[in-house]
């Protein structure tokens, strides 16, 4: 397994020496092991795990939800692959969540009709997403 300074990790996810130092001090990340001159050094790991990071924040998520975002599928799976698929996932669901929070008002404001066409247009995927993100957010079925 290959190692990195603090420098070298921030300098790979293009973030600053400062940035990995703060996710460091929050939790977000931690050093696989320090040198006898107290150096930190990370992982492979640590460098997907910022890379998800900055994703997310990018989503405008908060440090702290990404915290317990990114604690809660490392629970599930201590796998790189199968961790970043279930990041990835959740990251498309809450967009998902968001956009259909912003478009909420404006489909109940839709005649029957309109409505009715405008869900013959969706794919069925696309319908049942719709409908099962609309019942998480508890607004009921669109028809």
């Amino acid at each position: 397994m290959k190692l990195y300074r603090i420098g070298e990790i921030a300098r790979m996810a293009n973030v600053s020496h400062r940035t990995v130092d703060y996710y460091t001090k929050l939790g977000l990340i931690t050093p696989e092991k320090r040198s006898d001159s107290n150096y930190r050094y990370y992982s492979d790991e640590t460098l997907s795990r910022l890379k998800r990071i900055e994703s997310m924040k990018q989503e405008k998520y908060t440090l702290e939800e990404i915290k317990s975002s990114l604690d809660l599928i490392h629970k599930v799976s201590r796998d790189d692959h199968v961790t970043d698929k279930l990041a990835s996932l959740q990251l498309q669901m809450q967009q998902l969540e968001r956009e259909v929070k912003e478009l909420s008002p404006l489909i109940d404001q839709l005649k029957p009709n309109q409505a009715k066409k405008m869900y013959k247009l969706l794919t069925p995927q696309s319908a049942a997403c719709i409908e099962a993100l609309l019942l998480l957010l508890g607004k009921g079925p669109l028809l």
